[in-house]
């Protein structure tokens, strides 16, 4: 009972932590998006990157931390298909905005000479399509839910699942076979094109820095410039992204084939699902120095 209770208070802190960091992180970006005289789209891509994360954490984390403190089944049918339905979806903006994230950046950081510098975004406004696009698949993809998703307020004890205020009824399998390779196929485009710009950018940075250890042996001052430092944060966070989604998979596959009822198993997947919505923002806060912007203001 007591390993229960601080199971739910660390869940809680988790959860309250990662709202408070994407809060803060949101709110540093929309200030500098607004007051710089130059409207940079990297500024809109963290904000809608925060917005996501505040997303999971509200739809996964703060239900289950209610339910677990003793209130079941406090949502009723129409709540369930919004919360699980807005989690799913959620998530799949995440993938999507991490990897237009990675492939803006290594685009600003590309030479001038390069190809590539002509896709770079003019202004802010060049990416609003892209989120239009996210959000209109990701809604997609997961309509099946609307159908499968049932409260436990009805008393029905069939495939309830560990978050004990919502369950899952089998689904038609056509639908399943339509939905899955849409999943899988989203996942293997946006991270293959995350995982090729991150491959750039690591190119780039690379090249970088054999530059400045030849002015360092020619004793002459150079200075990295902010594209390449927010590269290099970029590249943390994808790092983040990557460990999360990673172990998440991996603990996922290791449930559904041995045991389903491994409390311990179901409680790590539970906490890696919230990983990157929580920790992300405090590497930006971290690399980008926002605890000593706050601190001077």
């Amino acid at each position: 009972m007591i390993l229960k209770y601080i199971k739910d208070i660390i869940f809680l802190l988790i959860t309250l932590l990662g709202i408070l960091g994407n809060m803060s992180v949101s709110m540093n970006h929309v200030f500098s998006w607004w007051g710089g005289p130059e409207k940079k789209p990297i500024h809109l891509i963290l904000i809608h990157l925060a917005f996501t994360n505040i997303l999971i954490l509200l739809a996964k984390g703060l239900p289950k931390t209610v339910a677990a403190f003793g209130l079941r089944n406090f949502l009723d049918d129409i709540g369930c298909k919004i919360i699980v339905y807005l989690e799913r979806v959620a998530r799949g903006l995440s993938i999507c905005t991490s990897s237009l994230l990675t492939v803006v950046q290594a685009i600003i950081i590309s030479p001038r000479e390069s190809g590539w510098n002509r896709f770079r975004p003019k202004s802010a406004r060049h990416i609003l399509p892209f989120f239009s696009f996210f959000w209109i698949i990701n809604a997609l993809i997961s309509t099946d839910l609307i159908h499968s998703i049932r409260s436990t307020s009805l008393n029905i004890s069939q495939y309830i699942n560990d978050e004990r205020y919502c369950y899952f009824i089998l689904e038609n399998q056509k639908i399943k076979w339509i939905v899955l390779p849409l999943m899988v196929l989203r996942d293997a485009v946006f991270q293959g094109a995350m995982g090729g710009a991150s491959g750039y950018m690591v190119f780039l940075l690379h090249k970088h820095h054999q530059h400045v250890l030849y002015l360092q042996s020619s004793k002459l001052l150079y200075r990295t410039p902010p594209e390449l430092r927010a590269a290099q944060s970029v590249l943390l966070l994808m790092m983040c992204f990557v460990f999360f989604y990673c172990t998440d998979c991996a603990f996922s596959l290791i449930i559904s084939i041995y045991s389903s009822k491994n409390t311990l198993m179901v409680n790590i997947r539970n906490f890696l699902t919230l990983g990157y919505a929580t920790f992300s923002p405090f590497v930006l806060i971290h690399r980008d120095g926002l605890l000593v912007k706050f601190w001077h203001a």
